[in-house]
């Protein structure tokens, strides 16, 4: 996928469209990545990329259960809190949960491509403080606009640890992970032991 939305041709088109373009630029930071690397976090917070991936997926499947009012069953244990989601587990792995996004996200599209009305109500769970209580339900579209906030929220994340590790950046890591053909920006290429890490480049540059 190039650096930027294609084309759309009509509002639905938009907005997967975009969510599928913040979904790419939150697993390209993993491109490259040692299952070391990918569970650690070096940043001044407890995230790792692995578990924004992980997290990821649950929080699409979530919006998608909500959306179509069914109970999936729970997806962690009667022990586990929020942040388990964030947190690989002793069996998973860096591409399993690559490959659950990959299936969480598919299950999405297909669910909104079935809905024929966008403005179609998604009623508010009540009784929890995050949530607003004078308001009755949201709507396809607001799930949807929430998904991309979401996504593109926990990218920056990600791409503050991806930095902050081997001091890769969005786009050579998408020019190594997609080989661009056309060299605007070098691609990204594992570290060697005595190469200095890449120089930042300022918006002005």
């Amino acid at each position: 996928m190039p650096g930027h939305a294609p084309p759309v041709a009509d509002e639905r088109d938009a907005l997967l469209a975009y969510l599928a373009q913040q979904r790419q630029s939150l697993r390209v930071t993993a491109h490259g990545l040692t299952e070391e690397q990918a569970r650690s976090a070096p940043s001044a917070s407890e995230l790792s990329i692995a578990g924004l991936i992980k997290h990821a997926a649950r929080c699409e499947r979530g919006w998608t259960d909500l959306v179509l009012q069914r109970t999936r069953g729970p997806e962690r244990a009667a022990d586990e809190d929020d942040a388990s989601d964030f947190v690989l587990t002793a069996g998973e792995t860096l591409a399993g949960v690559l490959e659950d996004y990959a299936q969480a996200a598919a299950e999405t599209d297909a669910v909104v491509h079935g809905i024929a009305d966008l403005g179609q109500p998604v009623p508010v769970p009540k009784g929890l403080p995050w949530f607003p209580a004078d308001v009755e339900a949201w709507s396809v579209r607001w799930v949807l606009l929430h998904l991309i906030e979401e996504t593109a929220r926990h990218g920056g994340h990600a791409d503050i640890i991806r930095e902050t590790l081997d001091g890769a950046t969005l786009y050579p890591l998408m020019a190594a992970a997609e080989q661009w053909p056309d060299p605007w920006f070098s691609p990204w290429e594992p570290p060697q032991a005595g190469r200095p890490r890449p120089a930042r480049v300022s918006a002005a540059d």
